[in-house]
């Protein structure tokens, strides 16, 4: 069964229309507004703590784009090498915060060229750009634009979440399960999404109901752990 949890992932790519607002409305009504033919603000921070949802919104926006017909691409720190090469109208960069010196200086570059010719940056950190610790005309240039905390959903928020994304599929939940995921598992939301989906396939499978049981076997804790 921890094989089934590990192999699920969550159903649905990245959009804006499945992230769980939380206390990001203004954030998201930002992203929405985003016009394809007018980037103005040229580029947009984005910081907040592991789990927020800052990848989810970076894929989502390169999606959107690629809606509009526009080139665009999601890069992730390790990937920074890439960034020189990328000729797209924009780019989603992820965790700035383990940017090389090189590949600081190539994103430093980057935003120059994109605020000259139209095209916009998004960057994610886990911390706002005046604390990043990369070069001082970075961090001057990724405040120029627009800055966002991305903040993380409560509990009340992600047992919401998890109750909707549950009753979306048609499951039936006792009491307590969401609440148990929550406590035992993982927080971030996709994990606990990728369990209720994995409960799902398990209960269809075995023909049983969803049970806290059911929940310790899948990620094959031992009986005693509550």
């Amino acid at each position: 069964m921890k094989q089934l949890l590990l192999d699920i992932q969550p159903a649905s790519p990245p959009t804006l229309e499945n992230f769980v607002v939380g206390g990001n409305d203004e954030l998201l009504q930002v992203l929405r507004n985003l016009d394809k033919r007018d980037f103005s603000q040229r580029s947009l921070t984005l910081w907040g703590e592991a789990g927020s949802g800052k990848t989810h919104l970076l894929r989502a926006l390169v999606a959107n784009a690629h809606g509009y017909g526009l080139r665009a691409a999601y890069l992730d720190a390790p990937q920074a090498a890439q960034i020189v090469e990328q000729q797209a109208e924009l780019i989603s960069l992820d965790n700035v915060q383990f940017l090389d010196e090189s590949a600081q200086i190539a994103l430093f570059n980057l935003f120059n060229q994109f605020r000259d010719q139209g095209k916009l940056l998004v960057v994610a950190s886990d911390v706002a750009p005046a604390q990043l610790t990369v070069r001082d005309d970075l961090k001057t240039r990724l405040a120029w634009g627009l800055v966002y905390q991305v903040s993380g959903l409560t509990d009340l928020e992600k047992i919401q979440a998890l109750k909707s994304h549950a009753l979306e599929r048609g499951m039936r939940l006792p009491e307590g399960v969401v609440e148990y995921c929550l406590r035992h598992l993982r927080r971030d939301l996709p994990t606990l999404m990728a369990t209720l989906d994995a409960l799902d396939e398990w209960s269809l499978t075995t023909k049983k109901p969803i049970t806290i049981a059911m929940v310790r076997g899948l990620v094959q804790m031992p009986p005693g752990f509550s």
